[in-house]
C-alpha cells in the first residue's frame, strides 16, 4: 500500500479515533447531541447595562462642563454581554462570572427558549470571579453539579455559552491542565485549562463533562487577538459551588485565616509552609515551618496556589484537615479557620477613586518592604469601593504591584493613567483587584 494511501486512510479515520468510547450514537455515528439537549436549557445569555465611564467622573456629570466642551448632555450607558448557568431552578439561582456583572445597573437573562427575565444580583466575589443572580424560578431547567476534583488531564469536556453574541453555542475539547494560576495575580486562582474553544461572551457559561454535569464556570482566555487559540480557563465547580453558597447566605464570601505563608514544595507535589504566624490557628494546630501540605480535606494539593484557592473558600469557623509531610513522616492535622482581623485604626480618610471606603495608615509586621500600609476601616455596601471588592479589614499594600505605605502615596498612585489594580492583603492571601 502506498504512503499516500496510508496517509489518506489515517486522515479519514482520525475523527472517529478522537471520539471517546461510550458516546450515544445516531445512525451509527457517535454524537454529543443527547448530552447537550439536557444541559443547554440551563445555560443563559446575560445582558448587562453598565454605567458609562463618564458617570464616575464628577466633571463629566456637570452639565455646564459638558456644554462648554460640546459634549452630549446625556452620557450613554454601556451594554455588556456574557453567559450564565442556572444551578437551582427551584429558587431561580444563576451562576456567572463577577466580571460579567461588574458595575451593573440592570441585568437581564435570555433563556434558550428566548424568554427574557430581569435578574437581581445576589452577590459577587471578584477574588474567584464568581457571581450569583436570582430570577423568577417559573419554568426553569437547571444543570447538575459535577465533581471537578475527579477531573484528570485528558478528560473530554464541552463549553456552552454565547460567544460574540451569536447565540447559544457548544464546543468540545479536553482538559488540558489542572490547577492553573498566575493569570492575574489573584490569591484564589485554581483554574481548569481546556482547549474547548472559549471566546468573548462565553464568560460565565458552562464547562460540562460527558455525563452532562457542570464541572466548571468558563472564565478567561489567553489569545493575542482576544479570540480562542486553544487555551481557555474555567473556575472548578467545587470552588464555584462553595462561593455560591456563601453569596446566597451572606451576600459575600466570609473568608477566614489559617495564619501561614506558603510556597511551592520542591521534589514533591504540595505547598510548603514558609512561615507560621504566632498564636494563629496554624500554630495552635501544631503546624511548623517546613511542613509540606499534600492534601486538604482528603483532596490532593499540587502547589501553594491550589492550597490558597481551596482555603480561600472555607468560611471562618470551619475545621479543615491537612495531610502534612514532615521529613519522612506523614501526619493528619486539624485546624479551625479563624476570622480575619478587622481591627480599626484611629481616624479615617476617603479618596474619590475609592469612594465609599474609609482609609487609615497602619503599621503591620510581615509586609513586603516597609511595615506600613493602608487599612480599609470600613466600606459602604454598594459603593464603588465595595463593588471593586474592598472589604473592612483589607490592607492595601500597592497599586500595579508598586508598594504604597500611606494614604497620600495611594492617592498619587491611583491618579496614574492606564489600567489600575490594587494589591490587597486579606487574611493569608494577597489579592489583585482591577479598578480599570
Amino acid at each position: 500500500m502506498s504512503r499516500a494511501l496510508l496517509a489518506l486512510l489515517w486522515v479519514l479515520s482520525a475523527p472517529l479515533l478522537a471520539q471517546p468510547a461510550g458516546l450515544p450514537t445516531r445512525d451509527g455515528l457517535p454524537t454529543l447531541a443527547p448530552i447537550l439537549e439536557k444541559v443547554t436549557p440551563a445555560v443563559v445569555n446575560i445582558a448587562v447595562l453598565q454605567k458609562s465611564p463618564e458617570q464616575d467622573n464628577p466633571l463629566m456629570r456637570d452639565p455646564f462642563f459638558r456644554r462648554f466642551f460640546g459634549m452630549p448632555q446625556q452620557s450613554e450607558p454601556q451594554i455588556a454581554a456574557g453567559s450564565g448557568v442556572i444551578v437551582d431552578a427551584k429558587n431561580g439561582y444563576v451562576v456567572t462570572n463577577a466580571h460579567v456583572v461588574k458595575d451593573a445597573q440592570e441585568i437581564q437573562i435570555t433563556l434558550k427558549d428566548n424568554r427574557r427575565l430581569p435578574a437581581k444580583l445576589v452577590g459577587a466575589d471578584p477574588g474567584t470571579d464568581i457571581a450569583v443572580l436570582k430570577v423568577d424560578p417559573k419554568g426553569l431547567v437547571d444543570a447538575r453539579w459535577g465533581d471537578s476534583d475527579a477531573l484528570q488531564v485528558g478528560d473530554f469536556v464541552m463549553a456552552i455559552g454565547n460567544p460574540f453574541g451569536l447565540g447559544q453555542t457548544a464546543t468540545s475539547g479536553i482538559v488540558s491542565a489542572l490547577g492553573r494560576s498566575g493569570l492575574s495575580m489573584e490569591g484564589y486562582e485554581h483554574f481548569i485549562q481546556t482547549d474547548a474553544p472559549i471566546n468573548p461572551g462565553n464568560s460565565g457559561g458552562a464547562l460540562i463533562n460527558l455525563k452532562g454535569e457542570l464541572i466548571g464556570i468558563n472564565s478567561a482566555i489567553i489569545g493575542p487577538s482576544g479570540g480562542n487559540v486553544g487555551i481557555g480557563f474555567a473556575v472548578p465547580s467545587v470552588m464555584a459551588r462553595a462561593v455560591m453558597e456563601q453569596l446566597i447566605k451572606f451576600g459575600e464570601v466570609k473568608r477566614g485565616r489559617l495564619g501561614i505563608a506558603m510556597t511551592n514544595a520542591i521534589g514533591v507535589e504540595g505547598a510548603q509552609i514558609a512561615e507560621v504566624e504566632p498564636n494563629s490557628p496554624a500554630a495552635t494546630a501544631g503546624l511548623h515551618k517546613g511542613d509540606v501540605v499534600v492534601a486538604l480535606n482528603g483532596h490532593p494539593v499540587r502547589g501553594s496556589a491550589e492550597l490558597r484557592a481551596r482555603l480561600g473558600v472555607v468560611p471562618a469557623g470551619d475545621t479543615v484537615e491537612l495531610k502534612v509531610q514532615r521529613g519522612k513522616e506523614t501526619e493528619l492535622v486539624k485546624a479551625r479557620i479563624a476570622e480575619v482581623d478587622r481591627a480599626q485604626a484611629a481616624g479615617g480618610q476617603s479618596l474619590p477613586e475609592l469612594n465609599g471606603a474609609s482609609l487609615a495608615e497602619v503599621e503591620r509586621r510581615g509586609l513586603p518592604g516597609k511595615n506600613r500600609a493602608v487599612l480599609v476601616n470600613s466600606v459602604e455596601a454598594g459603593s464603588p469601593a465595595f463593588q471593586h471588592g474592598l472589604r473592612q479589614g483589607d490592607v492595601i499594600i500597592g497599586v500595579n504591584q508598586r508598594r504604597v505605605t500611606s494614604v497620600p502615596e495611594l492617592s498619587k498612585a491611583l491618579r496614574a493613567s492606564g489600567r489600575l489594580a490594587l494589591n490587597v492583603v486579606r487574611g493569608d492571601f494577597v489579592l489583585t483587584m482591577q479598578l480599570r
